[in-house]
């Protein structure tokens, strides 16, 4: 049995968030006396078929224009962070989930990134539960919003503190 955490990233604070959450659950399963592995991975690097072993799977990325990244997206984020990657701007939580299959019964959490300011709809995390559901996985739930500053960042003081302890939380889902 295993976890594994999925995430998509254009500069960097989602990758923070998930490195966090992911410490934060393992920390939990090692006190619990449990012996699952937690993985972590880019979603350009992610299996479309999910392991077997896998019980937990952890998905997270950035909210882009109300929603998960689309590609358009994910060139502008990128031309702004100045990054060229092709990978990172063809790929993401969108792309990965449309190819996504599992044969097991595997419990989904999500989470996204969203820059801080009042009233700004959508969210990546909500997204990204609605359209695992449409695909069949059966237990999805949406799980927390990590707060950036602005587009660029930084993340909002105590967020990555806040993503451990979260984290920590998910050993409940294995």
């Amino acid at each position: 049995m295993s976890v594994l955490v999925i995430y998509e990233s254009m500069f960097g604070h989602t990758k923070a968030i998930a490195e966090a959450a992911a410490d934060g659950l393992s920390d939990a399963l090692a006190r619990g006396g449990a012996h699952e592995t937690v993985t972590l991975v880019p979603v350009t690097d992610a299996p479309e078929t999910l392991p077997d072993d896998i019980t937990l799977l952890v998905l997270g990325g950035p909210t882009h224009a109300f929603s998960m990244s689309r590609e358009s997206t994910r060139e502008d984020a990128l031309q702004q962070a100045h990054v060229e990657d092709a990978a990172r701007q063809s790929t993401g939580l969108r792309e990965w989930i449309e190819g996504a299959t599992t044969s097991g019964s595997v419990a989904v959490v999500t989470f996204d990134t969203r820059v801080k300011k009042p009233f700004i709809p959508g969210s990546a995390a909500k997204a990204a539960a609605k359209a695992l559901a449409a695909k069949g996985f059966a237990d999805v739930e949406r799980g927390e919003t990590f707060w950036v500053v602005d587009t660029p960042g930084p993340l909002v003081d105590g967020e990555l503190e806040r993503a451990r302890e979260w984290g920590a939380s998910l050993a409940d889902h294995v």
